[in-house]
């Protein structure tokens, strides 16, 4: 494989959309279950062969991150934070038995996949290179019980801004009809039958005209938790509010990071707590955070009895300067002044 830079793929990056595009290769290593990973190698992106009896296909048995590589200001590659998905990664693992990847190793994968496909990381401000490192129960296991042997991959996708039109205000639907995690569940960490248990309810809300559903507490439906796939924070006063993770509640990296800027750049107050559903809707900013959706305001929350119209449906004052100093660093648009950015050398 080529490390060294290449030429942009042939690729409209201006019609790029938020969607999977084959690349060049995938990087794959293996485990058996009392045994160490291997090194792993980079091979072609293409299918994977596993037994219909892999732990994976038939309890769940799996977790992945979400990540990504930019073209910077400073006329480089760059990777955002990967200590921290390296960190969840291991901690989601663990809650789910299957054997960590040493933080060292999955930062050295997410490097090896990008400069290997560096080519098709899109021009700068035409989007990213997504990575989606993976770990598998990929062993048979007929039993209820952790697969014999595991893998680690990491595949990438060039993917352009998750709203093509600009920024947009999320019409959100607050649901209690389902709940995404319990308390002492999995909720915490980000393994795959999470992300499956809220594909039905963000059909339901879609379908009656809803951008993504709002799920609530599933031990006191008061209070409010996270959408499907992105944490949710509240503005009031100057003070920036999020719900506090109990343990049902995804550790995100964008989540962090907003916490960080807002307390040390932006000076503002910081709670993370239980916050009840009318603390949300009295708000003067709502926003959500994620990889995908970076800051992303919310215009429109409704309850099964009325609908709440945040900020005349617009974006705050507050979430726009949040949102431009975390894409200003990850994008090397100003100095780093926290150490979040990697190089791919």
């Amino acid at each position: 494989m080529v490390a060294k830079e290449k030429q942009l793929q042939n690729i409209n990056w201006d019609k790029l959309t938020f969607s999977i595009t084959p690349t060049r290769s995938m990087y794959e290593a293996h485990c058996e279950i009392d045994g160490e990973w291997d090194e792993g190698k980079l091979v072609s992106y293409g299918n994977v062969s596993m037994s219909p009896a892999a732990g994976v296909l038939n309890y769940g048995q799996g977790i992945f991150e979400g990540m990504k590589a930019y073209r910077s200001a400073k006329n480089r590659v760059v990777l955002f934070r990967p200590e921290k998905n390296a960190l969840r990664a291991a901690t989601s693992a663990e809650r789910v038995c299957i054997p960590p990847v040493p933080k060292k190793m999955f930062i050295d994968a997410c490097k090896q996949i990008v400069r290997d496909n560096i080519d098709y990381v899109p021009p700068r401000g035409k989007g990213s290179l997504y990575l989606r490192p993976v770990i598998w129960g990929t062993g048979p296991v007929l039993g209820v019980a952790p697969a014999p042997s595991y893998t680690f991959l990491v595949y990438v996708s060039p993917v352009g801004p998750y709203f093509k039109s600009g920024v947009k205000c999320l019409n959100l639907r607050i649901t209690n009809q389902f709940h995404r995690a319990a308390p002492k569940g999995t909720g915490g960490h980000k393994v795959i039958g999470n992300y499956a248990a809220s594909l039905f309810p963000r059909k339901l809300v879609k379908k009656a005209g809803f951008d993504d559903a709002i799920y609530v507490n599933a031990a006191n439906e008061k209070f409010i938790e996270e959408l499907g796939s992105a944490n949710l924070f509240a503005i009031k006063d100057n003070v920036l509010m999020t719900p506090s993770l109990d343990g049902s509640i995804l550790p995100g990296i964008t989540r962090d990071s907003v916490l960080i800027i807002a307390r040390d750049l932006l000076h503002m107050e910081v709670r993370e707590r239980s916050i009840e559903i009318k603390d949300f809707l009295c708000a003067d900013e709502v926003f959500c955070s994620g990889t995908a959706v970076v800051v992303t305001p919310v215009g429109k929350i409704t309850t099964n009895n009325a609908a709440t119209t945040i900020n005349k449906n617009k974006i705050g004052p507050i979430t726009e300067k949040i949102r431009k100093l975390l894409l200003d660093i990850q994008r090397e648009e100003i100095e780093d002044p926290f150490g979040w950015i990697h190089p791919i050398n």
